[in-house]
Formats: structure tokens, sequence, C-alpha cells
């Protein structure tokens, strides 16, 4: 079992009654040091942490709570640890009462509002890299919306394109189609083609002549 030194008995006082699987499951988790860090003022860094988690339940079913929140206090720092720390002592609950309480108190209407409107405000051009522009704008709907569906999210996603890329993309993919078939499409317009593209007007050196005036 992963045991870390340092770490008191007493953090182990519910091994015991785990059963054969769940001591097993906890052989599975990576070590905690390998795990998403969360300082509670980086753009997305507590919804990378709750993300991280989830998916170790999705590929490891049998994880015992404990083995989640045992490990917690290694993936706070900062002002987040103080926070965590100060509600540990006051609950120290399971892992769903953690997470809602992350959410609850970093998901605010301040962010939510800070997130839709870089959104907004952050739309695609030719000079971006569209893997970068794509994934940086799906963590921006996440944040704004966790719930939205597929179909909603590359929709939302395209019309922060101009018209005429977003046009060829919506062309070469369906509505349920992943973020790397945006991503890809994308820049195949992008090095394949000059849609969206404008070369700039150039002076051929003469002053413009002015209308003949009778």
């Amino acid at each position: 079992m992963l045991m870390n030194k340092g770490r008191s008995p007493s953090q182990y006082q519910n091994v015991d009654n785990m059963s054969y699987s769940e001591k097993e499951a906890l052989k599975q988790l990576p070590e905690a040091s390998s795990w998403p860090k969360f300082s509670g003022t980086g753009e997305f860094d507590h919804m990378e942490v709750i993300d991280y988690i989830n998916e170790l339940f999705i590929d490891v079913p049998s994880i015992p709570d404990y083995g989640i929140t045992s490990r917690l206090n290694t993936a706070f720092k900062g002002h987040a640890s103080i926070w965590y720390t100060e509600m540990k002592e006051i609950h120290g609950r399971n892992w769903q009462w953690w997470k809602s309480k992350i959410i609850q108190n970093y998901r605010n209407g301040t962010w939510i509002w800070q997130n839709t409107i870089f959104f907004e405000n952050h739309k695609y051009s030719v000079d971006k890299d569209p893997y970068e522009w794509c994934l940086r704008q799906y963590k921006k709907l996440k944040a704004i919306d966790p719930q939205m569906n597929i179909q909603m999210r590359n929709h939302t996603l395209l019309t922060q394109i101009p018209r005429e890329p977003e046009h060829a993309v919506r062309c070469r993919c369906n509505q349920n189609c992943t973020l790397d078939d945006i991503a890809n499409n994308l820049q195949d317009v992008r090095k394949r083609t000059n849609i969206g593209k404008y070369t700039p007007y150039k002076s051929s050196g003469f002053k413009d002549k002015q209308p003949f005036m009778v």
C-alpha cells in the first residue's frame, strides 16, 4: 500500500476496515506529489484538481473515499491551503462534500463573469495557434457552464471564429465532433487555404490622384 514516510498512524485508521478490492485500488493511485496543485488564485486550478480526482474514480472505480481525502492536503497550497486547513478542522468530510465546497467557494459569480468576458473577447484569428486557442476557450466554456453539452459547446466555440473560417470548419465537422476535430480542421483551414486571410494593401508608391474637378 502507498504509505509515505512521515504520515502518522492515525491517517490510516480506516485501512483495516477496507475490503481487499479497496486496498488494491489504493495501490493504483498515483503518488500524491504528482497530483495537480490548487492555490485558489489560478485561472482554472481548482477545476483541474476536481477533474483529476473525478478521472481517478473513473479509472479506478473501487477507490475508497478515504484514498482521496487523505491526500487532499498535498493538493492545496497558498491561500487554498489555509482555507483547507481551517475547513478540515471544523468539518473533515468526504470527497463529495469537499468537492461541493471547493466549487461553492472558488467558482463564484466574479470568477464566472471574468471567464465569460475573457471568452467573448478572445476571438480566433489566423495568428493564433488553433490547438492552444481551442483548449483555452474550451476551459473557459467549462468554467462558465460545466453542464454544457457537446453540441452547444461546439456551436458556442465556433461562433468565436471569423465567418469564413467558421463556415469552413462547420462544413468539415458534425455537431457532435470532438474538440480535437475542431482544432485539427481549423489548423487545416489555416495552413492549406487562404480562407480568413487578408492580404494587406500595398501602396504603389505614388500618391493617390485627386478626382478631376470641373
